[in-house]
């Protein structure tokens, strides 16, 4: 566990700048993680799309369909 909570981390430090770092620069950090993933490219375009839409809305509007009050 202690090892999957390290990789965590490590992740988390190095994309922590994500919407400055270059379309290559992101590409590179992604594939030090993922070394056998052939798609890198496609990962990137979900991940900046998915922070452009995540900046868009609070967190609440995605939290209401888990939460139940």
């Amino acid at each position: 566990m202690k090892i999957y909570l390290n990789l965590f981390h490590a992740i988390v430090s190095e994309i922590h700048f994500w919407d400055k770092l270059d379309k290559n620069e992101k590409s590179n950090k992604l594939s030090s993680f993922l070394e056998d993933f052939k798609e890198i490219d496609t990962l990137v375009d979900y991940f900046d799309e998915f922070y452009t839409n995540l900046s868009k809305k609070n967190l609440n509007f995605y939290s209401k369909s888990v939460i139940s009050r």
